[in-house]
């Protein structure tokens, strides 16, 4: 039986399986289950495969921005009107097969943009070269999700569910769980809030799952078994995703007013060039990124070179953007 077998028969199980609090052990032990076999198929075969055309394109810029989607959603139209990059576009699907990389300038960063090819059901377990077009999207700032406003909300589903089967987690924050796998000593098991989904019992059989029998844990807020066996796996990425929905110009203004109304949406047009600007901005905002300008005593301050930094930058990141001797000799800094 492999592995593909495997997890579908899981997935039925728990399909199968009706919640209560009898259940909730065993439906944790299977979701245990299926998070390993699943980063079972993640990892690479073991057989040398023969040499392929490389996918990963250099990271370069201030930050990077995936383009997920199925195909024939608009995704080489988008970078090509947003950068100075043409991507080819037709009115076939899987136009685009490698990933191509352009260039956004605003407001004095430079933010590159990936064009990745359409991703079909299935591509988790690598159908369609999902797996590439998914390691790629792990190592982007956002993801920007192209939807063909038309399809309504079958498309938005199904890829949350092939991202998230890859440990790819959208618009959540890290669990605040502290885990630590000791020598001896047992499970110690503490919480400083009121667990409603977790018990000290599924605790350890998740843990136990995963052969662990000596482990310190604490929750430090009430978290669900998935979040508990995320924070064990450890391998789970955490990133921000804006949902774009495309073609609103084929739909009903009611619908369009729907679509623009759901959290973490805008909706826009590639074909008439509606919305692209108020994209940009709530691009901006996702990525949360700063600028910060130099300036001479008494001169005016330089507005032309901005030093781009992430949130929560302090001054000793910006001296090692100017120089990487500068922060050891460095004294004092003004701030406005």
């Amino acid at each position: 039986m492999g592995i593909l077998e495997k997890i579908s028969e899981i997935e039925k199980e728990i399909a199968r399986t009706q919640k209560n609090k009898a259940t909730e052990y065993h439906l944790g032990l299977l979701k245990a289950k299926l998070a390993k076999y699943r980063a079972q198929l993640l990892e690479p075969s073991k057989s040398a495969s023969s040499k392929g055309e490389g996918f990963d394109v250099m990271k370069s810029g201030d930050a990077r921005v995936a383009l997920i989607g199925f195909p024939s959603v608009g995704k080489s139209t988008f970078l090509s009107l947003m950068t100075s990059t043409a991507s080819e576009a037709a009115s076939y699907e899987f136009t685009t097969l490698t990933c191509i990389p352009g260039v956004i300038e605003y407001k004095g960063a430079n933010i590159q943009l990936l064009d990745l090819p359409g991703i079909i059901e299935g591509a988790a377990q690598g159908k369609g070269r999902g797996r590439q077009v998914i390691a790629v999207a792990r190592t982007a700032d956002v993801v920007i999700m192209m939807l063909d406003a038309t399809k309504g909300e079958v498309q938005r589903s199904l890829l949350e569910k092939e991202l998230e089967s890859v440990g790819i987690r959208l618009n959540k924050h890290k669990p605040n769980i502290y885990f630590k796998p000791k020598k001896g000593g047992g499970i110690s098991f503490n919480s400083t809030v009121t667990l409603t989904q977790c018990s000290e019992k599924l605790v350890q059989l998740i843990l136990h799952e995963y052969k662990i029998f000596n482990a310190e844990v604490l929750f430090r807020e009430d978290c669900s078994p998935d979040e508990f066996i995320d924070v064990i796996v450890g391998n789970r990425v955490y990133m921000p995703c804006l949902y774009v929905y495309n073609k609103i110009d084929q739909i009903s203004m009611e619908e369009v007013d729907c679509l623009a109304r759901k959290p973490n949406s805008v909706v826009i047009s590639c074909g008439m060039k509606l919305n692209l600007d108020y994209l940009l901005e709530m691009l901006w905002e996702y990525l949360a990124l700063t600028c910060i300008y130099t300036k001479k005593r008494g001169q005016r301050p330089d507005f032309t070179d901005a030093i781009i930094l992430r949130k929560g930058a302090s001054v000793e990141h910006v001296c090692h953007r100017i120089h990487r001797s500068l922060a050891s000799q460095f004294k004092y800094a003004l701030v406005w």
